[in-house]
């Protein structure tokens, strides 16, 4: 107990204890409240997807990854024209194709790490979408 000399009140060891308890107390409600934020970013996002980049290009995949910083793209595909692009004037139709990430001459790994900044938006495909349904087919070897 603490004696104060003007007053002669002695206050009880409890009354200082108080804000310590209250102060724990609230930084384990705020970690917990943040952890259950922060557990949603790195879920992966079921079925396909389709990640549209800032250059263009859209990758389609699993998200099996998304942090604030970085989006992971696993069993990766993308469309490639066959015929050269036209420039300006008349687009003439392109034959798309669906080839799987892969075969490239660098080899990669059927895995992405895309960074945020790069990523305009995400899109979940529907299962009866062409491309879901292309990558079923490609993904049973009947091409």
């Amino acid at each position: 107990m603490d004696f104060n000399s003007q007053t002669g009140y002695t206050a009880p060891r409890a009354t200082r204890t108080w804000p310590w308890v209250v102060l724990i107390i609230v930084l384990v409600l705020m970690s917990g409240l943040w952890f259950s934020f922060q557990r949603n970013w790195w879920l992966p996002m079921p079925g396909w997807q389709a990640v549209f980049l800032s250059n263009g290009q859209v990758y389609f995949g699993n998200v099996a990854r998304l942090t604030p910083d970085t989006v992971v793209l696993r069993h990766i595909y993308y469309l490639q024209t066959s015929g050269p692009l036209q420039a300006g004037g008349e687009q003439q139709p392109q034959d798309l194709a669906l080839v799987k990430l892969g075969a490239e001459l660098h080899g990669p790994t059927d895995e992405m790490r895309i960074s945020r900044e790069h990523v305009l938006f995400i899109e979940t495909l529907k299962q009866d979408s062409k491309v879901v349904k292309a990558i079923e087919q490609f993904s049973s070897g009947s091409r």
